[in-house]
């Protein structure tokens, strides 16, 4: 594989940490272009991983297709790895597909109404639903022979791994699958009123505040409601209770599209957040700051969401003060021999010790494992199609028995 990664952040840094240590000698991922729209960033990631004949920095400009593609003729390539923001995840998309090559990313773009109408039906509350943009592209994939994979990160990525196997495997009819990711991380020397960003603040400005969707089949399909919806607390394993609230995820989506033929009725995601960092959300929402139009300040036209981008704590940056652990997983309901059974299948990561192995956060690193893991997998030419897909297509005992050589390790419990 000869691999284009567009976005050196945090989680594309962690991407190539993970692949370098998976394939020390090159027998299957040949060359990674390092790319970024700042160069110093895409250089700093080269730098970190010390192999400068494999990984080479580039600047590129992720809404420019001809940069991108440009980027693809001039090194050979034949793979593109989307590790930006979701916004720019259809220009990525699209290049990859004028470019000829394959294609991954870990979640996609979607454009609520100005006023959602919620309830039921997606298309009463969306002009653009996730993932239909890569969907509705899938003839034309697969037409030209290309293969593009959707959502392989942790949640949505891992999980949907889990989703197939319990299916497949644990169930003779799997009814509901419910998507949670909590955990117990903390800083203790943080103050009682600091905001802290686990992740990407765009993604967060994005997924936490657009409508959230379920799918529930026997109440008419999907069912979309206002941010932090269905509330409940719930008993993560092996981290405690977690207070969980609905936000957007592309699992609700892709999830009945690949697992209905198992018996699927319902799929929901929860996720806990802090309850500062819901309030921030909720004031930036209000006065307009996750605008990506850009207004004037001072005769200088800038963007409100690259402000609060720009001055919001990154999530690189404070891994160190973090102690405690993420629980991300699937409790599933369905039927066994005749009878009822509930699990949840889960992995777990401590973040001190994700600190010490591979220098970045637990959220970061979970992440980032579950992005290796599919690109390994479509670059030994195990995971392959035609067409546009996201990993409940695929066969998930491979991406499973790497999860165990990698010591990335997954629990079942009976509940």
């Amino acid at each position: 594989m000869r691999m284009l990664l567009v976005g050196a952040g945090a989680v594309g840094e962690s991407i190539l940490r993970i692949l370098k240590e998976r394939d020390k000698s090159s027998n299957w991922l040949e060359l990674v272009v390092v790319s970024d729209y700042d160069l110093e960033r895409a250089k700093e990631v080269c730098d970190n991983l010390g192999d400068y004949d494999r990984f080479k920095p580039e600047f590129v400009d992720a809404k420019s297709k001809e940069s991108m593609k440009e980027l693809v003729k001039k090194y050979n390539l034949d793979f593109v790895m989307d590790a930006t923001a979701p916004f720019l995840s259809n220009y990525i998309f699209d290049a990859a597909f004028e470019a000829g090559v394959n294609y991954g990313n870990m979640g996609t773009w979607s454009v609520p109404m100005e006023n959602p109408a919620f309830g039921l039906g997606i298309e009463n509350s969306y002009t653009e639903p996730m993932t239909k943009y890569n969907f509705d592209r899938h003839e034309k994939w697969a037409e030209n022979g290309q293969l593009a994979c959707i959502c392989m990160g942790i949640d949505p990525g891992v999980v949907n791994v889990f989703a197939k196997y319990a299916a497949t495997e644990l169930f003779d009819e799997i009814k509901e699958i419910h998507v949670k990711d909590g955990g117990n991380l903390q800083i203790p020397s943080a103050d009682k009123d600091d905001i802290i960003f686990g992740f990407n603040v765009w993604t967060v400005l994005d997924e936490c505040m657009n409508p959230n969707v379920e799918w529930d089949k026997n109440n008419g399909g999907f069912i979309v409601e206002d941010a932090f919806a269905g509330e409940e607390k719930f008993d993560m394993p092996e981290v405690g209770e977690n207070t969980l609230v609905k936000i957007e995820h592309e699992e609700t989506v892709t999830m009945p599209r690949y697992l209905e033929q198992y018996g699927l009725e319902r799929v929901t995601y929860k996720i806990s957040l802090d309850e500062n960092l819901m309030n921030a959300l909720k004031v930036i929402d209000k006065l307009g700051l996750r605008g990506t139009k850009p207004v004037e300040v001072g005769g200088v036209k800038v963007s409100p969401r690259d402000v609060v981008a720009a001055c919001a704590p990154q999530p690189k940056d404070i891994g160190n003060e973090m102690v405690g652990e993420m629980c991300v997983g699937i409790h599933c309901k369905g039927i066994k021999d005749g009878k009822e059974k509930e699990i949840m299948m889960y992995q777990t990561f401590d973040n001190q010790e994700s600190m010490k192995d591979w220098g970045m956060q637990a959220v970061v690193a979970q992440t980032g494992f579950g992005a290796a893991i599919a690109i390994e997998l479509i670059g030994r030419g195990i995971w392959t199609g035609e067409g546009v897909y996201s990993p409940e297509y695929f066969d998930p005992m491979p991406y499973l028995n790497i999860m165990d050589e990698a010591g990335f390790d997954y629990k079942i419990k009976e509940m």
